[in-house]
């Protein structure tokens, strides 16, 4: 009787195991769906002044390293990218390795512009501390301004003929570059991409 019963135990064990094997590949494999579905996450777009595809009006701003440089305008095969930052902001302070790394590794086509408002100083000490010393520094609230910056870290990219090609808050490196491929595709953000792609399926 005794030797049934363990047979019976066995046979219900090895069930339990099968069981709980078909239900674990039934998750992974329901896991890889929704990862496929899974739409990439781009820059929000809040309220802003100026929209995608309008001539931003150029600026002359002066630079923390005192030279004067052009925010703006046609530039010949040059876009660039604004990027506003504060000392005070930990998720800028994150970002900015990542902001390095995009100016090193776009250099052919993009000029990067750290931009903010406030003490010189601690903007100088936020860029020497992240090894972005060779990055033009500005410091203007007129510029903030004038592209509607209420959140940081925002950035704003214009292309080669000053038209903002796309713009939004910054939380990761993944925003970060979907402002590049909004801008390869000629649209307003990745999420407008996947919008129109949906319509035209």
């Amino acid at each position: 009787m005794e030797a049934f019963l363990m047979l019976v135990s066995q046979i219900f064990l090895w069930v339990a195991v099968i069981a709980q094997t078909l239900l674990i590949v039934a998750l992974a494999r329901q896991v890889g769906i929704l990862h496929e579905r899974i739409a990439p996450a781009g820059a929000l777009t809040l309220h802003q002044k100026v929209n995608v595809g309008e001539v931003a009006s150029p600026m002359t701003v002066t630079t923390t390293q005192g030279q004067s440089m052009t925010v703006g305008g046609k530039r010949e095969g040059r876009s660039q990218l604004l990027f506003f930052a504060s000392p005070d902001c930990p998720v800028c302070k994150s970002l900015l390795p990542v902001l390095r790394s995009s100016a090193r590794a776009e250099s052919g086509w993009l000029d990067v512009v750290l931009a903010g408002d406030g003490d010189s100083a601690a903007y100088k000490r936020l860029a020497r501390d992240h090894g972005l010393a060779n990055v033009p520094m500005v410091l203007s609230e007129a510029l903030g301004r004038a592209f509607g910056v209420s959140k940081l870290p925002y950035a704003v990219l214009l292309d080669e003929d000053g038209r903002v090609a796309s713009l939004g808050l910054i939380n990761s490196r993944e925003h970060l570059e979907s402002l590049f491929e909004a801008k390869e595709h000629g649209v307003a953000s990745i999420q407008d991409y996947l919008a129109r792609r949906q319509k035209e399926a």
